[in-house]
């Protein structure tokens, strides 16, 4: 088939699928207050699709079930791997569609460290949207071991086949001028992939997601850093997962409080 270079994917859809992730600071700091926030900005920006890290469950309540009807959503899961003082963390997705299949990894790492990514399948109205939802280890010092967690993460998502439009997120705790994630963007070598950075193409500004203009996180003399992402593994028929549009969210108090010590990245891609 002879392919247009000028239009290569073809007419461009102009539907879009609407994609957060957020770290919600688990149960830290006062976080009654800080649920209410996250809730009023989930309410207000109705996105699709919310990715979680942080999250967290315990006996009678489940952030995961009370932050989806806030939103609006109907459909969730979520998936712990720490349990501490009777509360469950880990990580959530909330979806307007229904959720077909989902797959916890263990990503490596030493003892007391690693991380972890869940493989999410949406049966959207659009065809199929697979998310991978992520958390890497946390040191500043451990990029050696985001590195070999990258490398599996970007095995296991390669493993699974082109198939439907793949959207990786999550908290990488690393800069884009990290290895790691210049690893997973075609900078460096070592996966073999060259995923699609939303902010890259669509973001205004530096994008910090951890900064110290966020009281949360100011105690921890952070350096401001661009950490949480927003990748699509490749586009599709009609150009399907372009960045189109991102921001951040949750950088200002709602109420009395930041909702979270980092904010949260809203995506628009064309699905």
């Amino acid at each position: 088939m002879t392919v247009d270079p000028l239009q290569p994917y073809g007419p461009l859809i102009d539907s879009r699928l609407r994609l957060l992730t957020w770290n919600v600071w688990g149960r830290f700091g006062p976080w009654e207050q800080r649920q209410a926030g996250i809730s009023a900005v989930l309410a207000e920006h109705a996105p699709d699709v919310v990715a979680l890290q942080e999250a967290w469950s315990a006996p009678g309540y489940d952030q995961a079930r009370e932050l989806a009807a806030a939103a609006g959503l109907h459909h969730h899961r979520f998936s712990g791997d720490r349990v501490e003082d009777g509360v469950t963390s880990g990580s959530a997705v909330l979806s307007r569609w229904p959720i077909a299949a989902v797959e916890p990894w263990v990503l490596p790492g030493p003892a007391g460290h690693g991380g972890s990514a869940v493989r999410v399948d949406l049966d959207g109205p659009r065809g199929q949207v697979r998310l991978v939802n992520v958390m890497l280890d946390w040191p500043l010092h451990h990029t050696r071991v985001r590195q070999d967690q990258v490398t599996e993460l970007a095995r296991r998502v390669r493993e699974l086949g082109r198939g439907p439009l793949t959207v990786v997120c999550g908290d990488f705790n690393a800069a884009p001028d990290c290895d790691e994630i210049r690893m997973l963007t075609g900078r460096a070598a070592g996966t073999g992939t060259c995923w699609h950075d939303a902010w890259e193409f669509a973001g205004v500004g530096p994008g910090y997601t951890w900064s110290t203009g966020n009281p949360w996180a100011a105690a921890a003399f952070p350096r401001d850093r661009r950490i949480d992402y927003v990748f699509s593994t490749s586009f599709h028929r009609g150009g399907a997962g372009q960045p189109l549009r991102v921001e951040l969210l949750g950088t200002a108090p709602v109420g009395a409080t930041v909702p979270s010590d980092h904010y949260g990245v809203l995506a628009e891609l064309r699905y």
